[in-house]
């Protein structure tokens, strides 16, 4: 079975497949190292980590440099790539290319724009099928944002359904909380639904019981560790102890040798 086969794969599964967001190298080796077989990017993460703001449009070459960072390792890699960043079908097909060619099995491809609207269905579709046909084998991940937006449960069935009949591999709506509206969309929709944790949300094993395919940590991680550092610098300037627990620095010098997949 090929990388692209095994990703897909995960997706069908008795459990649903917790996927952690990296922002580096080492953020995602040390997460392969720790077991999960799959690790994404978080676009959130990329773009803080290179001075830009998130979903704006403005870290494509960031993006693409992670992806060539992070292709080959020894993780199916999965990467956040806003909206392909062009609204020109073609255009977010070559990008699908070059991520593939870095070693990426997929990529998020998601409908909210940065003034905060919706791409159009039809257009974002166009992306969808665009992508599929350059690379076949790539497994994309429609995103909409119609939850974080406040729109009905019909408008998100509705676009789901139609960007699944564009060719996408699976499906993602996050914000989606409500147990109910859940099973109505794992019911409507005929693809792998992904959804963001939330510590205020249902858990992983309640997320399977409703059908949940995928559960993604989005920008959790970074964030966390962004806190952990700035906690941290204020326990030195207190004069309390740090470092309990903390990798070493041998530790993260290890995370380099990661080799490629096999």
């Amino acid at each position: 079975m090929n990388h692209a086969a095994t990703f897909a794969a995960l997706h069908y599964q008795a459990t649903p497949l917790l996927l952690p967001n990296a922002w580096d190298h080492a953020s995602a080796a040390a997460l392969a190292q720790a077991g999960f077989p799959a690790v994404a990017t978080t676009s959130m993460g990329v773009a803080a980590s290179a001075g830009f703001r998130d979903s704006a449009g403005d870290t494509r070459a960031a993006t693409l440099a992670v992806a060539r960072a992070l292709g080959g390792g020894s993780f199916l890699l999965s990467i956040d790539a806003e909206d392909g960043y062009s609204d020109d079908p073609e255009q977010v097909a070559a990008f699908a290319r070059e991520l593939a060619d870095a070693g990426a099995i997929g990529m998020n491809l998601e409908d909210g724009r940065s003034d905060g609207t919706l791409t159009d269905p039809e257009r974002h579709a166009a992306k969808i099928a665009a992508v599929k046909e350059a690379v076949p084998e790539f497994f994309v991940n429609a995103r909409t944002d119609t939850v974080w937006l406040d729109l009905r449960t019909d408008e998100t069935i509705a676009r789901l359904t139609r960007y699944r009949d564009a060719g996408a591999d699976g499906v993602f709506v996050p914000g989606l909380a409500d147990a109910s509206r859940i099973s109505v969309i794992v019911e409507a929709v005929d693809a792998p639904l992904n959804l963001l944790y939330s510590p205020a949300g249902p858990g992983l094993a309640e997320l399977a019981d409703l059908g949940v395919r995928r559960v993604s940590l989005g920008s959790l991680l970074y964030r966390v560790a962004l806190g952990a550092a700035l906690d941290a610098a204020e326990a030195i300037r207190q004069g309390r102890t740090v470092g309990q627990g903390m990798p070493s620095y041998a530790d993260v010098q290890a995370l380099a040798d990661e080799g490629p997949a096999s």
